[in-house]
């Protein structure tokens, strides 16, 4: 397992097998996928074939220098999940088709890594998968579950619950008290019926009830959301583990760090973070991953809870996470290359943690954006470190930035639209005389 010091010194070139290509697997659409991007250079680099399912040619992913093939197959993650196993068959066997070797899978989102484990025995002629236990991911990736495998393994989380309808939801906000987080449930089912946008914290019985209006219950389907006990913020620290396990979930790498912002603000992806070095909590999570068994690319969110001192853990993603390029080792291993090296029969390098930042762009402009307004100054870490890594930007591939941008700015621009277009409504409305 990887020490965890701040030590830094030239990153040497790690021996990966360039024979053994890798396929950046996906599910569903989110074309400006900085996780992708940064598989993509990850393995690039050190001269392995990557392969990556995209939405169309034009993602930042599909404009890489380091991408051997881009593979269009769009999908919202919506389609039957026989489709959308089949369509990550095809994919497979049209890598193994170009290089004749199977192709080390990498998961980019919780579907995909639950579809990889689940039919793992259908893509073994074209893939190389680790030997996870094939129902665990789908398990980690559910809020309830996952709070179930906590309970059962003494693994420090939040209160929850995970209502069958309305009347269920609010007597565990009654139970849990306000603050309230609610989550989106489970992978698949925040893709066909979302709870919410994202993690969401309601202050109130009557926030809540505004959210969850009469018409859910049980004949309305299942009610896709997890409440979880609110965790004060005033004193308390995100933190995160990213780790490769290997078989039995003894682990390869593990990494820790701190989220200093997200977007959207406490629930979002994390736009600026810093790795820093935690051996109790780098051996809670490698423990948790020992007593499940997983094996594999996990990316766990912690919560430091100011109450009682103790990291509890809210997310386990059981696939790449978006901000893993933050975590590198001395001797070059982040989770992606420790997932190939062990894939391919080669030995991970032990060495300590690189002491560096991670940056997101334009994402992390908005979460600044609104810092400034809720607090009225600008939050602390403003100015990037040395040794920060950039999602986006680099020197020897610009490309993805550049698409990033022109999406970005689209996206905006379209959001601007529709807001101006909602108050002019507004304004009509109210400057009409009376009938």
């Amino acid at each position: 397992m990887a020490a965890l010091t701040g030590l830094r010194r030239p990153v040497p070139a790690l021996a990966l097998d360039r024979s053994v290509p890798a396929l950046l697997v996906k599910v569903g659409r989110y074309p400006q996928s900085h996780s992708a991007v940064g598989a993509v250079r990850s393995l690039g680099r050190l001269g392995v074939p990557v392969y990556a399912m995209v939405e169309d040619r034009f993602t930042p992913t599909a404009l890489s220098r380091y991408l051997a093939g881009a593979l269009v197959s769009p999908s919202t993650g919506r389609e039957p999940a026989a489709e959308l196993a089949a369509r990550l068959g095809e994919a497979a066997r049209e890598v193994r088709r170009r290089t004749g070797r199977r192709a080390v899978a990498v998961a980019t989102d919780d579907e995909a890594a639950v579809l990889l484990a689940e039919h793992a025995a259908d893509y073994a002629v074209d893939l190389l998968l680790p030997p996870v236990p094939p129902g665990l991911p789908r398990r980690l990736a559910d809020k309830a579950t996952l709070h179930a495998l906590c309970r059962a393994t003494d693994t420090p989380a939040p209160e929850a619950c995970a209502p069958a309808d309305r009347a269920e939801l609010l007597a565990a906000a009654d139970r849990l008290g306000f603050p309230l987080v609610l989550k989106n449930r489970a992978p698949f089912s925040r893709l066909l019926h979302p709870a919410v946008g994202h993690t969401t914290v309601v202050r109130d019985r009557a926030e809540l009830l505004a959210r969850c209006g009469p018409d859910i219950g049980p004949d309305a389907g299942p009610l896709a959301v997890l409440a979880q006990e609110y965790l004060p913020a005033e004193g308390a620290e995100d933190w995160f583990t990213h780790l490769t396990c290997g078989p039995g979930g003894e682990p390869l790498a593990v990494f820790t760090g701190v989220k200093l912002r997200s977007w959207p603000p406490g629930g979002g992806v994390t736009t600026r973070a810093r790795a820093v070095a935690n051996a109790p909590l780098a051996e809670l999570a490698a423990g948790f991953c020992r007593r499940i068994g997983y094996c594999g690319v996990a990316d766990l969110d912690w919560r430091l809870d100011p109450r009682d001192g103790r990291h509890k853990l809210v997310d386990f993603n059981p696939r790449a996470g978006a901000q893993f390029r933050l975590f590198e080792t001395v001797d070059g291993v982040d989770v992606v290359r420790a997932l190939h090296l062990s894939l391919t029969g080669r030995p991970v390098p032990a060495g300590e943690q690189r002491d560096r930042g991670y940056a997101v762009g334009q994402l992390d402009l908005l979460a600044v954006a609104s810092a400034v307004r809720h607090a009225g100054r600008p939050p602390a870490g403003l100015r990037p470190r040395r040794g920060t890594e950039r999602a986006w930007l680099c020197p020897d591939d610009p490309l993805p930035a550049v698409a990033e941008a022109a999406r970005f700015g689209t996206r905006a621009a379209r959001f601007a639209l529709r807001t101006a277009t909602r108050r002019a409504a507004v304004h009509r409305t109210a400057d009409r005389p009376p009938a």
